[in-house]
């Protein structure tokens, strides 16, 4: 078998493995939407938000440390505990859900019925406040996150391969552990979306939150759900990417891939996300190895979204989006 055939497997199915950390983002994105028809630019946010907190949390570290010790002139920074990743993650789970509750509370029950872009303005100034509320809650430094998750190379897929090809594939644990945690999330999402009486509700609110109002859904409570679950799927993309590269403000940035991942799915398709995601993946990596040397390269940083342009300019809603009809 051809060397650059070889190779351009192994950039496949570490596309794959990419694709899958891109959909677990848009998956938060997704939710919200089905549930509000909300485009939650928050969402990158939430996962960096939920990534701090977990590390803050598992490191026994004080909230606001540096405004106590500036108002206060304490030097206070440390609890002097470390907890375990289970209960730190137990506890992170907690703070995202009372914080769905108070974005609830706070924001969006005074816009019920309001325009599209008045919530899109509304999740812009929310995604800046969490930014800015995580800063001071747990500081701007770099945080290294690590819950047990195994990295490094892939022993069995490295020795087998290379009994195969005479070659063998880097392929990351942490992203075959990402590809099982994201195909059991949707798989479980979508049961629930489909199968369950929330879900049906969920799907009603979207579609009109007065005719779902006037049926006896609770408006609140949906919200306070989706969020939270968006929330909980903001958290497991932020330990993925957090495990990866580091706890850092370029975090917030992923929601960026997420952009070309939903325009390929469709903003309200859940296993639209994960192929899209896929796709995105796949494409950015292949495109870069045998197209990328050719135009000097750097070919990942707008791929996916010319990607998306194309397939929206035939294809508005995504390939698993729904088709919108008026009727005037």
């Amino acid at each position: 078998m051809p060397d650059q055939l070889i190779y351009a497997m192994e950039v496949f199915f570490n596309g794959l493995m990419a694709g899958v950390l891109y959909a677990l983002v848009a998956l938060g994105f997704v939710l919200i939407y089905k549930a509000s028809g909300i485009f939650n630019y928050a969402q990158g946010v939430m996962a960096l938000f939920a990534a701090m907190t977990l590390v803050g949390v598992m490191e026994g570290q004080v909230p606001f440390a540096h405004l106590i010790n500036a108002v206060l002139g304490t030097k206070v920074h440390h609890f002097g505990w470390h907890l375990p990743a289970f209960v730190g993650i137990i506890t992170t789970v907690i703070v995202m859900v009372i914080l769905a509750w108070l974005v609830q509370r706070i924001i969006f029950k005074h816009l019920v019925g309001q325009e599209p872009i008045i919530l899109f303005m509304a999740t812009i100034g929310l995604a800046y406040f969490m930014e800015g509320l995580g800063d001071m809650m747990w500081g701007s430094e770099i945080k290294k996150l690590d819950v047990g998750l195994p990295q490094g190379i892939n022993l069995w897929i490295d020795e087998t391969t290379y009994n195969i090809f005479d070659y063998g594939f880097f392929i990351d644990n942490l992203d075959i552990v990402a590809t099982i945690i994201a195909v059991t999330l949707v798989a479980s999402l979508v049961i629930f979306a489909q199968y369950t009486k929330e879900g049906r509700a969920m799907r009603a609110v979207a579609d009109d939150h007065q005719a779902a109002l006037s049926v006896g859904v609770s408006l609140n409570f949906i919200w306070i759900m989706v969020w939270s679950v968006a929330g909980f799927v903001a958290l497991v993309a932020g330990i993925m990417w957090g495990t990866k590269s580091g706890v850092q403000f370029s975090l917030s940035l992923i929601a960026l891939k997420a952009l070309p991942v939903l325009m390929l799915g469709g903003f309200t398709s859940i296993p639209g996300a994960i192929v899209g995601g896929l796709i995105i993946g796949v494409g950015e990596k292949l495109f870069e190895f045998l197209i990328g040397p050719l135009i000097g390269g750097a070919t990942e940083n707008w791929f996916a979204y010319v990607l998306a342009l194309l397939l929206l300019v035939f294809r508005p809603q995504g390939l698993f989006g729904e088709k919108i009809i008026e009727r005037v």
